[in-house]
């Protein structure tokens, strides 16, 4: 059959405006799946903090991998087991043998998690008051916790041969709880081969050392040691976040230090797939990183072992550790008591920020007892004063006491406060009154940030006691009796109802 020309251009015409039509569907559909793009503009536009955040307050993370099988000195032990004359070498040669035969990537089989039981972690951290929990998903020593196709050095494939990440999504978010995993990979790249005058600087985790497994070529040991090229090494930070986020969703995505270390042009592509994540998912996550390292405008600064020293408009996070020395399990690990670690944290509420508590787990999987003891007495504190952690907003001020803080920043973890330092919080109509300590029973207080308000107080209680309160708002500030028999030797609160918001 012969087509003539005028149908066949008509036949042409008609494909054409169907492709066209499909192309525009498809086009749409891109459109609306892909709502950020890989610049700082378009990832600005992400909507403000996380709700579940600003209520959220205190969470919880451990520090747990190969790096926990040598259980001496400190979470650095898998870079200064290679730094001669160092304690961490001395031990490892009495112990293990020279580095140079008994490497860091041979204390992989040893990591075998045998008695590690999400289920168990999860209903601790719950307990113990987190309203966020999660894990470490690699630390510096390039060790994967999660079932990675990018990074051959991961648990399922080597050591425990478990899903360490997705076993602890599924049992957090059962329970309730927001997930959240921790990444400290970028201070893993080397950077310093042909400078033996950095061999030792720490912006490399491990040490170059031509005579050490650091400075290997091997297809398997460079790529945990960081001795591939920069180009692949970026290539694979971004494609183990791309696996995380896409297979466990995690709902707050941490980083540590030497972030400055990625182009930013790398950074930019993570944070457009995690909020394209967020997006499609109907899910509300945050990104925290430290000094500097990504833009507040997607990411909310974290202050190690740090606090502000007044209240800010910004949310903010401090990570903190159960412990006064390493963040991963040691054999002498000393801890910090539940009334330092409660102090800490309604300081850092009263500030408008939050803090994640790490925990330190032994190889096995097990969390020693004297750190859940420490979690369960904070979680008990929780039970009768969350109300005034919880969900809550800062003051007209933050605070009042002899203790003075005088720069906000991090490492500020030697502060410590007096039973005369009082912290406040508010919700709705009510203002908490937080003393860190117990001041005596039967003494006059005067509380004077309340000198000179325009509201009127309906009710005043102590939390935790049945007691009356005896009480006077007079124009210096407001008076209280302490309860007559000690209600909490950690910190305390005084619940005031005012008349208005």
């Amino acid at each position: 059959m012969k087509i003539n020309k005028l149908t066949y251009l008509l036949i042409i015409l008609f494909v054409s405006m169907i492709s066209c039509k499909q192309q525009g569907k498809s086009d749409l559909a891109t459109t609306k799946k892909q709502k950020y793009v890989a610049n700082w503009d378009s990832l600005a536009k992400y909507e403000e903090t996380a709700n579940w955040f600003k209520e959220a307050k205190f969470g919880i993370y451990a520090h747990w991998g190969v790096l926990s099988v040598p259980a001496y000195a400190n979470d650095w032990y898998p870079r200064n087991m290679h730094i001669k004359g160092s304690k961490e070498y001395q031990h490892h040669v009495k112990t293990y043998g020279e580095p140079s035969e008994f490497g860091y990537h041979d204390f992989v089989p040893m990591f075998k998690a045998e008695k590690f039981n999400a289920e168990d972690w999860a209903s601790l951290f719950q307990r113990s008051g987190a309203k966020f929990a999660g894990i470490v998903a690699e630390h510096h020593d390039g060790w994967s916790n999660w079932d990675s196709k990018t990074n051959p050095w991961n648990s399922v494939d080597m050591g425990p041969h478990r899903d360490i990440v997705g076993e602890l999504e599924k049992a957090i978010h059962e329970k309730g709880m927001k997930f959240v995993t921790s990444f400290h990979k970028a201070r893993t790249l080397q950077v310093f081969q042909k400078d033996s005058s950095k061999w030792l600087d720490d912006t490399s985790y491990f040490p170059y050392d031509p005579d050490m497994p650091t400075s290997s070529s091997d297809s398997l040991l460079s790529i945990l040691y960081g001795n591939i090229p920069k180009e692949k090494f970026y290539e694979n930070w971004l494609s183990e976040l791309h696996e995380v986020i896409h297979q466990y969703g995690p709902d707050l995505i941490y980083f540590d230090s030497k972030l400055d270390k990625i182009p930013d042009s790398i950074k930019a592509k993570f944070v457009a797939d995690y909020f394209n994540y967020a997006e499609e998912n109907d899910k509300e996550v945050v990104i925290t990183h430290k000094e500097g390292e990504l833009p507040k405008s997607v990411s909310l600064e974290d202050l190690e072992k740090g606090r502000m020293n007044t209240k800010t408009e910004e949310y903010w996070l401090t990570d903190e550790t159960v412990s006064v020395g390493s963040w991963s399990y040691t054999n002498d690990l000393g801890l910090k008591t539940a009334d330092e670690i409660i102090d800490v944290l309604v300081d850092i509420v009263s500030k408008n920020g939050a803090l994640m508590l790490n925990v330190s787990p032994k190889a096995n999987g097990i969390i020693p007892e004297d750190q859940q003891k420490v979690l369960l007495e904070i979680g008990k504190w929780l039970e009768v004063n969350g109300e005034a952690i919880y969900g809550t907003k800062t003051w007209k001020v933050f605070g009042e006491g002899p203790t003075i803080q005088e720069k906000s920043g991090m490492f500020l973890d030697k502060i410590t406060y007096t039973p005369q330092d009082i912290r406040y919080t508010q919700k709705g109509n009510n203002i908490y009154v937080i003393f860190l300590g117990w001041p005596g029973e039967n003494k006059e207080i005067l509380l004077k940030s309340f000198a000179d308000n325009q509201f009127s107080i309906t009710g005043v209680e102590f939390l935790g006691s049945d007691e009356r309160a005896n009480y006077d708002l007079k124009a210096d500030g407001l008076s209280i009796l302490t309860p007559s028999e000690i209600i909490d030797e950690n910190a305390w609160v005084i619940k005031i109802t005012t008349s208005e918001n």
